[in-house]
């Protein structure tokens, strides 16, 4: 999933990683011949990439970036209860991460990046990732909430 990059920090080696919109950090080195980025070597050449899509294949994962944190969490709602904004597409704001978690039951996930609906149980909670269109259905009786993560330089 192609996301655009926001800002640059360097590794605990000195090699500069792009920060992406997702939170997702990727590097961007430049190593001669094998990987030719000229433009990681200078503040200026870095400062051009901003706004650039790279690929984040952490996306394509559904990867949580490991250092954000839970900062809200919804009430419990039920098959009766769930809002109704939930069952239709609707999106997460920039930066921000959610995870489903399920109590009992199970929901059916559908995100617009997946090529079928997944289910999702106690077993296997519902990753969404930030602006990606995604709407959840219950299957029967449910109880489920929604935690929503971070980056840590946020709170």
């Amino acid at each position: 999933m192609e996301r655009p990059i926001t800002g640059f920090r360097t590794d605990e080696h000195g090699d500069w990683c792009a920060i992406l919109s997702c939170g997702h950090p990727q590097h961007v080195r430049h190593n001669p011949p094998f990987t030719n980025r000229p433009w990681t070597t200078t503040e200026e050449g870095r400062n051009s990439k901003l706004g650039a899509l790279l690929n984040c294949v952490r996306c394509d994962r559904f990867e949580l970036p490991a250092d954000f944190v839970a900062y809200r969490q919804t009430p419990v709602f039920t098959e009766q209860s769930i809002p109704a904004a939930f069952t239709k597409d609707h999106t997460t704001k920039a930066g921000v991460w959610a995870k489903i978690v399920v109590i009992e039951g199970t929901l059916r996930y559908h995100a617009e990046v997946l090529d079928a609906e997944v289910e999702l149980s106690t077993a296997r909670p519902g990753i969404v990732l930030p602006e990606v269109r995604h709407c959840v259905e219950p299957v029967g009786t449910v109880r489920f909430f929604v935690e929503f993560y971070r980056s840590p330089i946020e709170e």
